[in-house]
C-alpha cells in the first residue's frame, strides 16, 4: 500500500512529530518535534523535520499522517489548531506517489494490537482476554477515541468524536460542578472537562464550590503539579475529580464497543497521574455500569506509558496495512 521510504506524522494541535519508515520492516526514525504554532501549514512543518534528519536521509515516496481532527473532505481542518491537512497537496509538495491521512487515534488503535505489557501500567485488574473488541483514549490537548474490533481476518478501527458529546454530572457534589464550569460553546462536553483546558475548568469551577467565588484558571500543568504534591487542596480535589469521570467515560466507551480485550488510556495527562487514578475511583466509575457490573469488573484499564504511542502504530499501518481496515483521506498519483 506504501512506497517506502515513508514519511509518518502524528500531528495534534500543540505538536507535530514527524519521522521516516526507510524500508518495509523497520522500526521509525524520529525526525523532530514540531511546535505547530511556529509554522503557517503542515509542508512547512515536513521540510522542517526533512532539514534536521540531515542530507544523507533517503527522500519520502509516500507518507501517512494522523492528524487530531475529522477526516473530512479534501483538506480536514485541525480541531484545536488553523492548519488543513491536504493529502494531495502535501504528496505534491514533496513529489509522493501517495498520501493517507487518519485521525489521530487510528495509529494508537492500530499500536494497540500488539502491545507489550511493559509499554503499559495496569490500574485495577488486568486479566488477559485476547480476541475481543479494544477501546483507545487519551485526554491531551483534546479528548480522542477509537476502538480496535476484530473483523474475520482484519481488525478494523472505528474512530470516534467521543469527546464532543455531553457529559453531565451524576452526583449532588457534581452538579454544584457542572454549574460553575466554564462552558465551550454553550455546552459541557466529555472533552470540555477531560483534557488539559477542561482540568484547568475543573479546577475553576472545584474552588468556586468550596470558596463561594469565582475562581480564575490557571495552567493545567500547575493544577497537576499542585495537586500531586497535595499544595492546593483544590488542585487535589480537582484531579481526584478527574479521574473518577475519566473512569465513567472509559466504562461508557467500553460498553459501547463491548471493549472486553481492554481499555487503554494514553494522552499526555494520564501516564502523570497514575497514583491519582490507582486512589480516585477511576475503576470503581468504570465498573458501576449496573446491570453489567460483572463483565466491567473483568475488563482490563491500562495507562500506555510508552513515548509516542502513535509511531509504533503508523509503523504497523505502513508495514501491515492489508492487516487493518480503517477510514482515511487517500490520494494517489495516477499512472
Amino acid at each position: 500500500m506504501f512506497e517506502f521510504p515513508v514519511l509518518i506524522g502524528d500531528i495534534g494541535g500543540t505538536n507535530a512529530r514527524f519521522g521516516l519508515i526507510t524500508e518495509k520492516g523497520a522500526e521509525p526514525r524520529l525526525l523532530s518535534h514540531e511546535a505547530t504554532a511556529e509554522h503557517p501549514d503542515p509542508s512547512h512543518a515536513i521540510r522542517a523535520a526533512l532539514a534536521k534528519g540531515g542530507d544523507a536521509l533517503p527522500p519520502p515516496r509516500s507518507t501517512i499522517l494522523a492528524m487530531g481532527g475529522r477526516v473530512d473532505g479534501p483538506e480536514p481542518q485541525l480541531t484545536n489548531a488553523d492548519w488543513r491537512i491536504g493529502g494531495e497537496r502535501i504528496a505534491k509538495d514533496f513529489g509522493l506517489s501517495s498520501a493517507v491521512v487518519v485521525n489521530d487515534y487510528v495509529p494508537v488503535a492500530a499500536g494497540a494490537a500488539d502491545i507489550e505489557p511493559h509499554d503499559l501500567t495496569p490500574v485495577g485488574p488486568s486479566p488477559t482476554i485476547p480476541g475481543g473488541a479494544r477501546v483507545v483514549l487519551g485526554p491531551g490537548t483534546g479528548f480522542g477515541a477509537a476502538a480496535l474490533v476484530p473483523y474475520a481476518a482484519h481488525l478494523a478501527i472505528v474512530s470516534t468524536e467521543a469527546g464532543h458529546t455531553d457529559f453531565g454530572p451524576t452526583t449532588d457534589f457534581e452538579e454544584k460542578v457542572w454549574h460553575a464550569l466554564e462552558r465551550v460553546e454553550g455546552r459541557i462536553t466529555v472533552e470540555a472537562v477531560l483534557s488539559g483546558p477542561g482540568l484547568a475548568r475543573l479546577h475553576a469551577a472545584v474552588a468556586h464550590v468550596r470558596t463561594g467565588q469565582p475562581h480564575e484558571k490557571i495552567d493545567p500543568a500547575a493544577v497537576t503539579e499542585a495537586g500531586l504534591k497535595a499544595s492546593d487542596p483544590h488542585a487535589a480535589e480537582a484531579l481526584e475529580l478527574f479521574g473518577r469521570l475519566l473512569g465513567r467515560v472509559c466504562g461508557d466507551l467500553a460498553l459501547t464497543f463491548l471493549a472486553t480485550s481492554g481499555v487503554y488510556i494514553g494522552g499526555g495527562i494520564a501516564p502523570r497521574i497514575v497514583k491519582v487514578l490507582e486512589e480516585s475511583g477511576f475503576r470503581e466509575a468504570f465498573e458501576r455500569k449496573a446491570p453489567f457490573e460483572q463483565m466491567m469488573r473483568q475488563i482490563p484499564t491500562s495507562v500506555i506509558t510508552v513515548h509516542d504511542p502513535a509511531f509504533k502504530g503508523l509503523a504497523a499501518l505502513a508495514n501491515e496495512g492489508r492487516r487493518f481496515v480503517y477510514h482515511g483521506q487517500v490520494w494517489r498519483k495516477e499512472g
